[in-house]
This record gives C-alpha cells, structure tokens and sequence, in this order.
C-alpha cells in the first residue's frame, strides 16, 4: 500500500467512532499494536525532542524502505507515534521525505490535541522525515 492509501484508510476507520473519546481509545489500541523498539534504542540518542512524553524513535534502512520502531512513556503519545509509524513504516525514504500527511487534518486530529500533544506529533513527523533524507543520502 502507498502512504496516500493507508492514510485514506486510516480516514475511513476514524470516520466510523461519532466521538473523540472512541477515536482516542483507536488510538491508543494502536499504541498497543506498535511494533516495539529495541531496548538498546531506549537512550537519549533517540528520543524525539519537542515532545512532552518520552518518545523514542529508530531508524533501519531494509531493502530500500525505512523501518521505524518506536515507543512512548505515555499511552496516547504511544498511539500517536504508533499511527505515524503505521503510515510512513516500510516506504522508500525518498517517498517518506515528500509525504503530505494530510490525514491528520482530515480526522480532526490537531484540533482535539493539547497545544504539547500536537507539538510533540509534528516533532515526530519532522524526526521521521529526517531519518528518511539521511538514509536516503546514505543509500
């Protein structure tokens, strides 16, 4: 699947809950579901700066598509990144790097955030972006 059809999929799953508190409980339900980062990748190295929660995140370049990892301290921050990660895991870095993630104003997502929450999320697009241009470069 492209990153414009898993985004278009996540907006037909968001569009099914009539409230915020069922869209949150998907979200965390997608905490549960990430796929864990390594322990050895729980440092300071890799945490993502700008976000209130401790949110670690890691990079491996596989068969010319990006890998993400990651995990949260906090279970709403941890949904967050494990949404991200849903979406932009095993692309090509060059495909992650120009993404619109439109998704995130189509589901109302910065609007129902705190001013943090929402920082903390574009700190994790800027992040995962940027491992994918620096992989891209290395490749």
């Amino acid at each position: 699947m492209t990153i414009n059809e898993i985004q278009d999929e996540l907006i037909d799953d968001f569009s099914f809950f009539d409230d915020w508190m069922a869209k949150y409980e998907y979200i965390i339900q997608l905490g549960k579901e990430l796929p864990l980062i390594d322990d050895r990748y729980k440092t300071d190295h890799y945490l993502i700066k700008g976000c209130q929660s401790k949110v670690w995140l890691h990079a491996d370049h596989q068969d010319g598509r990006v890998i993400f990892t990651a995990d949260s301290d906090a279970i709403i921050t941890k949904g967050l990144v494990g949404l991200m990660v849903k979406v932009l895991s095993g692309h090509a870095p060059d495909q992650i790097a120009n993404s619109n993630l439109y998704f995130i104003d189509e589901i109302g997502l910065k609007e129902h955030l705190s001013p943090t929450r929402a920082n903390g999320l574009l700190s994790m697009v800027k992040q995962m972006k940027l491992y994918a241009v620096a992989l891209n470069a290395k490749a």
